[in-house]
């Protein structure tokens, strides 16, 4: 089990009979139930809350507002303004605003339903442009601008031969983790509190519970439990706080589980945006300008929107070369549901523009537009809009060559490039007969296929990898090497989240390989070890990764101290399949026999580079510490008749650094390119007058298999020089770029501009 290899999840087979215990699994003996009150307005004030009727009810222990907060009733990841509970003001729907525990949930859901609030009601904030204007209230102390990011590169007012303006919009996604928020608090008798929690960050959590509780955060101790998805939405505190609130205040433990519609409130959103664009170029196809308004609609809270909208700005010419840049980024509080971090947050949103962008460039040139990217494509050394010069390996050429290159799927005939290549395609089945789960609509379509076109389109993208803007972005790993049952072992401890994208397998892979010792026990993950930061940023991998790393190099030099001391044996020793051996291989001793009693124990932190804060004025700062890029290719078949969608096929190239675990590398591939593909054609919270008319997967569109079409994949490992193993993060540029490849297929079929996403069947036919 060394890195480079394929390695099976260990958590595999009990997910696959249904045996892994979930946080939503969790129970004690003693256990009450959690149920929260929440706000049926997007917007008002709360005049009184009585709590009489819901407290005499049977079976309920404790019923808690505002008031029974005991410590800071704020909380947020980087700005304090999320109460939590709700006290003079309500700001969006489904907003905590009471809790309730008894001995079974059904009583703590029917005293919930006995609580009474009284609310003023008033008129939401649902429309980001309108937030901005004087007529709107002000919905936060400070205003509803949550952050604005100006780039400004280059010529203040450059020209250019050809222009060519667009207007698009996004659409809310959902991360829809199939595990909704759950976690069980236990208290300790002494006035502080176990929270098994499934979560991203859980030193976060932690600190944040701290505040909310007035306890000193080793008082407050979390344990990762089993998660079912993360994708952004458990960066945020849901019901973690209110748990332990709960069962300090009665003494027991308690249990919050959410339903799958409290989920869709319990946990924040990817921001929708209105996007304006404007690309100036010379007639030989070189970009010479982009302006961009950026605008994201944050909802009613901060979150990550500080972070979000700093990608959206500083990625918003795409990896492209571009001499003068003018954007304005945005993001504004309403009365929506809060957004926050959701996989390639920022990229994803300004990715689907920029791409439009070039293809619309290509079209205004008569140039093809893969050849148009090729030409702009940032290379190692060029220069970001944001001033900062990118080192290590910049593929965006070599990544559009390759997908270009790979054969296309029958059915059609293509050159390869893209556009519309033939009308009529009715997919056959043996015998000639029409294989109807392969039309647009599956076994639903009603039609024979007469009016399926076929398109190919092409989009690449880039996002920055770990923490940016001067965060101090590090990670703690424990290593420990000691004998059990007669043989050496490994156990290696940290707080990294396991959130599906195989982060223990990694962290077994490195301790193996720097160690030389087969059995390798990764402890779960508690906030008894220092912080390993968040899962999320693709930023695992290489921090906590390089952590793992820099612990196990630590003990295995202990371990060649220790022998070169004991054996009095020359240099150039090295461990190897659980035995000292000399520098050609031959065994000098077994690990067990030499460590005997000893237990070797190191703990490591490690550090990235640093970067730095964008210019408030001008947006140039070395601000990122690392970045990934993708292509991709769709191939798309459109029934232009009934406005239905097939996606064929998708091809990929991406550069992953070092694969560490190449069949969990292929698994983020597929699985970033499943929530682009949900994004580009069905996945959409449907939002009106500040209230989700869809929250439930009945209502709320997700990929499934049917829609999900074979990824034909090119994974490059070119190496970046400044990280463990030359590795690079993964996660997240799938979700980038598929979705834009798939839209610009749906365009290039269709003939029609497509300036919305998600892509729905009325934007095809009328």
């Amino acid at each position: 089990m060394r890195i480079g290899e394929s390695v099976l999840r260990p958590d595999g087979p009990a997910k696959a009979r249904g045996d892994f215990v979930y946080s939503s699994d969790l129970r004690v003996d003693g256990m009450l139930w959690g149920a929260t009150v929440r706000s049926p307005h997007p917007y008002a004030r709360i005049v009184s809350i009585d709590t009489m009727e819901a407290g005499a009810m049977p079976g309920v222990k404790a019923v808690l507002t505002h008031q029974d907060v005991p410590g800071r009733n704020l909380y947020g990841l980087e700005i304090e303004d999320q109460p939590v509970l709700a006290s003079e003001v309500v700001r969006y729907w489904g907003e905590a605003v009471a809790l309730v525990a008894a001995e079974h949930p059904e009583q703590a859901r029917r005293a919930a339903e006995k609580l009474r609030v009284e609310y003023e009601v008033l008129q939401p904030v649902t429309d980001p442009d309108y937030a901005l204007t004087s007529d709107a209230p002000r919905l936060h102390p400070d205003g509803n601008i949550t952050r604005r990011v100006k780039i400004r590169h280059g010529e203040a007012d450059p020209t250019a031969d050809i222009v060519v303006k667009g207007e698009y919009e996004i659409g809310m996604q959902d991360q829809a983790p199939l595990g909704p928020e759950s976690g069980l608090a236990i208290p300790d008798g002494e006035g502080g509190v176990d929270l098994h929690i499934a979560t991203q960050w859980l030193h976060i959590d932690q600190k944040q519970l701290a505040g909310v509780l007035g306890l000193p955060p080793e008082k407050v101790r979390l344990t990762m439990a089993g998660i079912g998805g993360a994708f952004g939405a458990r960066e945020d505190l849901s019901m973690q706080a209110h748990a332990c609130m709960l069962a300090l205040k009665t003494g027991r433990p308690v249990k919050i589980s959410y339903s799958r519609t409290e989920s869709f409130v319990g946990h924040v959103h990817r921001h929708p945006g209105r996007l304006i664009y404007e690309h100036g170029a010379n007639r030989d196809g070189r970009l010479v300008y982009v302006k961009a308004r950026i605008l994201l609609d944050g909802g009613a809270y901060a979150s990550s929107s500080t972070a979000v909208i700093a990608n959206a700005s500083c990625f918003a010419a795409g990896p492209y070369r571009c001499p003068n840049a003018n954007i304005d980024g945005m993001v504004v509080y309403t009365n929506n549901p809060p957004c926050g971090a959701m996989r390639g947050f920022g990229s994803v949103q300004n990715c689907y523009a920029h791409e439009a962008q070039m293809d619309k460039l290509a079209e205004a040139l008569g140039m093809d537009p893969v050849e148009l990217r090729m030409r702009n494509a940032l290379e190692t050394g060029d220069e970001m809009i944001t001033g900062q010069v990118i080192d290590g390996p910049v593929p965006v050429a070599e990544l559009l060559r390759r997908v270009l290159s790979m054969p296309l799927p029958a059915s059609g005939e293509f050159s390869g490039r893209a556009g519309r290549v033939l009308d009529g395609l009715v997919p056959q089945g043996e015998g000639g007969d029409v294989e109807l789960t392969s039309r647009p609509g599956g076994v639903s379509n009603a039609t024979h296929g007469e009016s399926v076109v076929r398109g190919v389109g092409y989009a690449v993208g880039f996002k920055n990898i770990g923490y940016s803007e001067g965060f101090d972005d590090y990670s703690t790993a424990r290593v420990r090497l000691s004998v059990a049952d007669g043989r050496p072992r490994v156990e290696v401890h940290t707080a990294s989240a396991e959130v599906g994208q195989g982060l223990v397998t990694v962290q077994a892979q490195i301790a193996a390989t720097e160690i030389g010792v087969t059995d390798v026990v990764v402890l779960n993950a508690d906030t008894r070890v220092g912080s390993s930061g968040s899962s999320s940023a693709s930023r695992q991998t290489y921090i906590t990764g390089g952590a793992v790393k820099a612990a196990s190099e630590a003990v295995r030099e202990r371990v060649l101290e220790l022998a070169q001391s004991e054996l009095r044996a020359a240099s150039g020793l090295r461990i190897e399949n659980d035995a000292v051996v000399d520098a050609v291989g031959n065994q000098v001793i077994a690990l067990a026999t030499l460590l005997g009693d000893a237990v070797i124990d190191e703990t490591r932190e490690f550090r990235p580079r640093r970067t730095h804060h964008l210019d408030p004025e001008t947006g140039q700062a070395n601000a990122h510490m690392q970045y990934a890029f993708a292509a991709h290719r769709a191939v798309v078949d459109v029934d232009t008749e009934l406005g239905l969608i097939k996606v064929v096929e998708l091809a990929t190239a991406q550069d992953v650094g070092k694969a560490i675990n190449p069949i969990a590398v292929q698994g983020q591939l597929e699985g970033g390119a499943a929530q682009g593909l949900g994004l580009a054609v069905m996945e959409e919270i449907q939002v009106k007058d500040g209230v989700i008319r869809n929250a439930s997967f009945t209502d709320y569109l997700l990929p499934t298999i049917l829609d999900m079409p074979p990824v034909r994949m090119d994974i490059l490992e070119l190496g970046d020089p400044n990280s463990p193993y030359g590795l690079k993060g993964v996660g997240e540029p799938p979700t980038i770029s598929s979705g834009p490849a798939i839209v610009a297929a749906i365009r290039a079929a269709t003939g029609r501009e497509i300036t919305r996403v998600p892509v729905r069947p009325h934007d095809l036919t009328l």
